[in-house]
């Protein structure tokens, strides 16, 4: 390989740090929750409610320039972004205690109108209630919900009821703590931030299901190996493919978060939060939880007497 990032045969002690990981995750958690109950969510309009206006320009849209001049209106949180062609831009603008949608349409459009070149034509405008924003919520967790129940159904076929649970709880572990870093730092939190999370837990789920089957592969080879040693054997064996994975991903997150633009800010920044974490729960959560199940191999003897392997370890 030209690039190598990790060095062949390490042989780190990802086990021994174990309950050091425990307990750095559990603090994390219990922030998490504090910060939630205490600071919450800064939800966008998806959820917040609020005005949408569609409209479309002759040339490409200006997204800069209408951002400037719509930030400067005092209608609070605006979101703009273009959807199909770069002409097309869709506003959303929270909702105003004072101010009507019919109010609110005329000041952004007399604005935009007067301040840029380029003729803008407002094709339609409609109020997004609090009953929607309710549903919005409500569908939200209940994909996140699916997506976690999915993951341990898929687990606990293809190997055993213990990697489905050292799976699952690596998922929430990543979710919680992705809802936490929100709350702290009280990025928006729209619509687009679910599909980021969901989009987490395929991550996470990838790596995690390439380092349990080498553990799945190393329960056949080494069968007098103690459990610890194998899963850390594991780990090391996975680790060089689990480092560049999330090194290569992260460079181009990295390059969407800086220039990508505003409406993608709040996306990438979950995104490159969720590569972190699920890259760790990966290594120090979901292997080593493995453990508490008390992972073995549940050998059977055969008509001769021997020793032979179980039907899901052969």
């Amino acid at each position: 390989m030209l690039l190598k990032l990790v060095p062949e045969n390490t042989n780190f002690g990802f086990i021994n740090l174990r309950k050091v990981a425990y307990l750095l995750s559990v603090l994390m958690i219990i922030g998490s929750f504090g910060l939630y109950f205490t600071k919450g969510l800064n939800f966008g309009i998806d959820f917040k409610g609020g005005f949408l206006i569609e409209a479309h320009t002759e040339k490409p849209a200006d997204l800069a320039l209408i951002r400037g001049l719509t930030g400067n209106l005092g209608l609070g949180d605006v979101s703009i972004q273009t959807f199909g062609k770069d002409n097309q831009i869709l506003i959303r603008i929270e909702e105003h205690e004072t101010m009507s949608l019919n109010e609110v349409v005329t000041l952004v459009q007399t604005t935009l109108q007067n301040g840029v070149d380029d003729v803008i034509i407002f094709q339609r405008t409609e109020s997004v209630g609090g009953v929607v924003s309710g549903e919005l919520i409500q569908s939200g967790i209940m994909s996140v919900l699916l997506a976690v129940g999915a993951v341990l159904f898929y687990i606990w076929i293809r190997f055993e009821w213990q990697f489905g649970l050292g799976a699952v709880i690596a998922l929430v572990h990543d979710v919680i703590l992705t809802i936490g870093m929100f709350s702290l730092t009280q990025l928006e939190f729209n619509l687009s931030i679910i599909a980021a999370i969901l989009t987490i837990v395929g991550y996470s789920l990838n790596d995690t299901v390439v380092v349990y089957d080498r553990i799945r592969e190393n329960l056949r080879k080494f069968r007098k190996k103690e459990m610890p040693d194998l899963i850390n054997g594991s780990l090391n064996e996975t680790l060089a493919r689990t480092v560049m994975t999330s090194v290569t991903t992260l460079l181009a997150l990295v390059a969407l978060f800086y220039f990508g633009g505003e409406a993608i800010h709040g996306f990438t920044a979950a995104m490159i939060w969720g590569i972190f974490v699920g890259t760790y729960s990966s290594v120090f959560i979901a292997s080593p939880v493995l453990l508490w199940f008390e992972l073995r191999r549940e050998e059977e003897e055969s008509a001769d007497g021997k020793e032979v392997m179980p039907e899901q370890f052969r």
